[in-house]
């Protein structure tokens, strides 16, 4: 079994920590421990968290947390897992063997995409398209119509999308699923951004509109909590139960801690607190990216996202995304994600969701850069 380089992971791990300005994140500034745990009382309990090993496929009370967020779900549809990350894995690792054919929407976190390749499976792309009327990023039903065929196996969705920020409505999610239906495809949806929408409308879930739909998900994005390395998988009860048995040769369990303070953070008005949080730091930095771009006009087009804390911008500069992201972190120690990563050269993936002052500083360096390059080029001729 070969598994492709994951080179936006693998660039973010070498250098993230490394720069003055990481605007690769995708997610907002993280929250504090005291922020999340609260008063003496939550802290106490947490101190009283005895560290053995937790329920494998999450505890019971976690469980039951996440279903409410899943109409019709019960524990038995739920999958605790160590990030969407493992969540992504275990669905792919128990549904594609060699020679399945996998739709794959692109631009897209591109993790899926190797580990389908890995597993001996054909990746089929389904590609966003930039529309103007309305101007956003969409995918064609018709073309998946004509993209399956008695070999696939699955279809893979991100809604809200990676990296474009887009959000796929309700009425296409359904023709997705009647197209899957149609041929008893299994459709993933990875939904890690939802609820980091920029005008506060939760995106619409794919869950629940056909019994072969798959969500992963976690507390990465929408809820400010990285760190504490909690996904999720819901799915039917047979296939959830098959993918616990995979659980247990990756990383068998949750952390305890991570439970414990992933239980406090989905209690509903805790999680009500903390959307809201999210969605006030999109909406507060938007406006300072927005602007930049606005301001270096002719350098850039681009779609603004409707979630998530990134924005996918087209840069009109003869330079490679790769060597342009290479020449920013080692000049000005800037690290954004180049558009190579996903497929797609002359593209940006910026993330905006950093505090304020450290945000603007980053998207000078950036000009800074660029306008030199443009210079260069203009003396060069």
């Amino acid at each position: 079994m070969h598994i492709e380089p994951f080179d936006m992971e693998r660039m973010q791990s070498t250098y993230e920590n490394l720069v003055s300005f990481n605007l690769s994140e995708s997610g907002v500034h993280p929250m504090r421990l005291e922020e999340l745990v609260g008063g003496s009382d939550a802290v106490a309990r947490l101190l009283d968290q005895r560290l053995g090993y937790t329920q494998s496929n999450g505890t019971i009370e976690l469980r039951q947390a996440l279903a409410r967020l899943y109409p019709g779900a019960t524990t038995d549809h739920i999958e605790v897992t160590n990030g969407g990350s493992e969540a992504n894995l275990l669905v792919t690792w128990r549904l594609v063997e060699p020679g399945d054919e996998v739709v794959m929407m692109l631009p897209n976190y591109m993790q899926t995409v190797g580990l389908a390749r890995g597993f001996g499976g054909i990746i089929k792309p389904w590609p966003l398209r930039m529309q103007e009327s309305p101007r956003r990023w969409a995918a064609d039903p018709e073309e998946l119509a004509g993209l399956i065929t008695p070999r696939t196996r699955l279809i893979v969705i991100c809604n809200p999308n990676n990296p474009t920020g887009a959000r796929i409505p309700a009425v296409e999610l359904d023709e997705i699923c009647r197209l899957a239906a149609r041929h008893g495809v299994w459709v993933l949806a990875d939904e890690v951004y939802r609820g980091a929408e920029l005008d506060g409308q939760e995106t619409a879930s794919v869950w629940g509109r056909y019994e072969r739909v798959i969500v992963t998900s976690g507390l990465s994005k929408a809820y400010g909590l990285p760190g504490l390395r909690i996904g999720w998988i819901v799915g039917p009860p047979q296939l959830i139960e098959s993918l616990w048995a995979r659980h247990d040769y990756t990383t068998i369990s949750p952390g305890a801690l991570s439970d414990n303070l992933a239980r406090a953070a989905l209690q509903p008005a805790r999680r009500t607190q903390i959307i809201e949080r999210t969605r006030g730091i999109l909406r507060a930095n938007w406006p300072a990216i927005n602007d930049w771009l606005a301001a270096h006009g002719p350098l850039f087009s681009y779609v603004p996202p409707e979630a998530g804390a990134i924005v996918y911008a087209r840069y009109h500069h003869g330079i490679n995304s790769t060597e342009l992201v290479t020449r920013l972190r080692q000049e000005k120690s800037v690290l954004v994600v180049p558009g190579d990563h996903f497929g797609m050269d002359s593209y940006l993936r910026i993330g905006f969701g950093d505090q304020p002052a450290h945000l603007q500083e980053g998207l000078a360096r950036v000009g800074e850069l660029l306008h030199e390059l443009t210079a260069r080029a203009g003396a060069a001729r």
